[in-house]
This record gives C-alpha cells, sequence and structure tokens, in this order.
C-alpha cells in the first residue's frame, strides 16, 4: 500500500510536465491585454502568444502579430522592459493548439484564415504543417524568425 501510495503521488507530481504548459510560461489573466492592440487576450486561447521575463513578469498578445511587434520595438509598446531581460517567447501551433517556443517556430505569411486582429502570422511547430496550411489556405510563403521583422509591413 505504501508503494501504491508513493507511486500515485510521483505521479501526480509528474503529471503537470506531460503535455501541460511548457517551463516558463505563464497563463494569461482575464484582465491581461495586448500591449499593441489593447485586446484582452484571454478570450483568444487560439492565437496566444507571449513574452516571458527571468524576473517573473510577462507580456501576453492575441497572436504572433502583435508578439513580433512588440518584441522588436519593446522600447515602444513595454518601454519598462529590457530585451536582455526575456526568458521565453511562446506561439501557439494552429494546428495543435500547442504552445511552442516562437524562436524556432514556421510562421505562414498572408493566408485566408485571420487570427482576433486580422491578418495574421500563422505558427507552426513543424515545417511540413506550415507547407500544408499554405497550400490549403493561400498563404504566400513560410518564414522564420530572422524574415519576420521586414514581412510585419505586409500584415497591415
Amino acid at each position: 500500500m505504501t508503494r501504491l501510495l508513493a507511486s500515485l503521488v510521483l505521479l501526480c507530481l509528474l503529471a503537470p510536465a506531460v503535455g501541460g504548459a511548457p517551463a516558463g510560461f505563464v497563463e494569461p489573466a482575464k484582465k491581461d491585454k495586448c500591449p499593441v492592440c489593447g485586446m484582452f487576450v484571454a478570450r483568444y486561447r487560439a492565437w496566444l502568444a507571449e513574452i516571458v521575463f527571468r524576473d517573473g513578469g510577462y507580456l501576453v498578445f492575441d497572436g504572433a502579430k502583435d508578439l513580433w511587434r512588440c518584441y522588436f520595438d519593446l522600447k515602444r509598446y513595454a518601454p519598462a522592459r529590457n530585451p536582455d531581460a526575456v526568458l521565453a517567447v511562446f506561439v501557439t501551433d494552429y494546428y495543435t493548439q500547442e504552445l511552442i517556443d516562437a524562436a524556432g517556430a514556421f510562421y505562414v505569411l498572408g493566408s485566408d484564415v485571420y487570427g482576433p486582429m486580422g491578418k495574421e502570422l500563422v505558427p507552426f511547430a513543424q515545417l511540413r504543417d506550415a507547407q500544408e496550411f499554405m497550400a490549403d489556405h493561400k498563404g504566400l510563403r513560410v518564414l522564420r524568425l530572422g524574415e519576420i521583422r521586414d514581412e510585419l509591413a505586409e500584415l497591415e
């Protein structure tokens, strides 16, 4: 019985790490607003994006487009924040609806799928998913992080 109880306790402790939110992610509160557009973010879970800072602070967004706008111009959208203090950046994979590392994601530019603020960068963890989505939804091209800054104007 003691061994069974110990196994159950261990299983409960490990459960959040399996299939849950990635380490560092902060669940947005209902009152959290996107610093770029001002929309309440919690109601747009399918498009959720987030920057987490080393001090435990965070910024949440209603899509990858606003996340990268803020990230590339932190002085404008979050003047009290320093880019060197960024711990993690997350976006939501369009197909799996799981949070993924934003820096390693593949983003489809220009498609017939719109986010809460209209035209959106649609994120994917896997290149093949991004390519499939692009073909199915009239996307223009797949971008990586190094290409996003120059393409944000396309999303106006």
